[in-house]
C-alpha cells in the first residue's frame, strides 16, 4: 500500500488544531478594501473553523495533519 499524500492545496488553506478540529481564514480580505470599515477589515484577519458538513471531507485531504 502506497504511502497516502497531502492534498497541497488544502494544506495551504487549512490547518488542524490540537483538538482535531479545521481552522480556515477568512474570505473577502484581498482586495476592495477602502469600501469595507475598520472594524470589519479587524475582524476578517481572525480564523474561523469549517462547517461541520465540510470537516470529513478536508479531513481527508490532510492524512497527516
Amino acid at each position: 500500500m502506497p504511502k497516502m499524500k497531502t492534498h497541497r492545496g488544502a494544506a495551504k488553506r487549512f490547518k488542524t488544531t490540537g483538538s482535531g478540529k479545521v481552522v480556515r481564514s477568512q474570505s473577502l480580505k484581498q482586495h476592495i478594501l477602502t469600501s469595507k470599515t475598520t472594524k470589519r477589515k479587524r475582524n476578517l484577519r481572525k480564523s474561523a473553523l469549517i462547517s461541520a458538513a465540510d470537516t470529513r471531507r478536508v479531513q481527508r485531504l490532510l492524512p497527516n495533519g
